[in-house]
């Protein structure tokens, strides 16, 4: 049996994870670049981080966030997802609110941050939920482009039995030149899976969480 992932996985990790009866390949079907941009003052805003990319091309960009819960206009620091929250560790920052996806940071932040002026670090190609959800409720909310996605649109003349899928450029860079037919699709996030909904009829099986330990699981039980 063949699977594919559309992004380079260790080699080890797949070999223990799935075992010796499947064959797993990676391909990378986007790019990601940092941008450069001129850091500027935070003060007063609170941050979003829905990509470890974001975090990343943030402090590149010599960004410096006010943590102490004890000043007046410290930074509150919102993000999507455990990998998102563990690479802002890296950098000696903690987060406020870690949501799922970016369905539910819209919803917590509309429940309840209304008085919140908010910053979304991100890339070019980020979903849109947040820019078409929290402007209707009169909450202030700027993204601000860190880094640049681009699909790259491979041919894969290859049949696969199973293909793993980890981001909405993922899917569309993929589905622009290959079928999703015939293979089982298997999706990290709820996100991602609504683009695949976009190309396709096919069952898709998401994982409960945005990390590769729940999508392991995930194909453990469906394959």
């Amino acid at each position: 049996m063949k699977i594919l992932f559309t992004k380079i996985v260790d080699t080890a990790l797949l070999s223990r994870e799935l075992g010796p009866g499947i064959s797993a390949e990676c391909m990378e079907v986007i790019r990601t670049e940092p941008i450069k941009t001129a850091a500027f003052d935070l003060k007063n805003y609170s941050l979003i981080f829905t990509s470890v990319n974001g975090v990343r091309s943030f402090f590149g960009n010599q960004f410096k966030p006010n943590e102490d819960f004890t000043a007046k206009n410290y930074n509150k620091i919102y993000c999507v997802g455990e990998k998102t929250k563990r690479e802002l560790r890296k950098y000696g920052f903690g987060t406020f609110k870690v949501l799922k996806n970016a369905e539910t940071l819209s919803r917590f932040i509309i429940g309840n941050c209304q008085h919140e002026k908010f910053l979304h670090f991100c890339g070019n190609l980020a979903i849109d939920v947040l820019d078409r959800a929290l402007p209707l409720q009169n909450i202030s909310y700027k993204k601000i482009t860190v880094y640049n996605t681009e699909e790259l649109y491979p041919s894969v003349p290859e049949k696969y039995h199973a293909a793993v899928f980890f981001s909405p450029s993922g899917v569309r860079s993929f589905a622009k030149l290959n079928s999703l037919e015939g293979m089982k699709i298997f999706s990290i996030g709820e996100t991602t899976s609504g683009e695949l909904r976009k190309h396709t009829a096919t069952k898709i099986f998401t994982s409960e969480e945005n990390n590769l330990a729940s999508i392991f699981g995930l194909i453990k039980k469906e394959l």
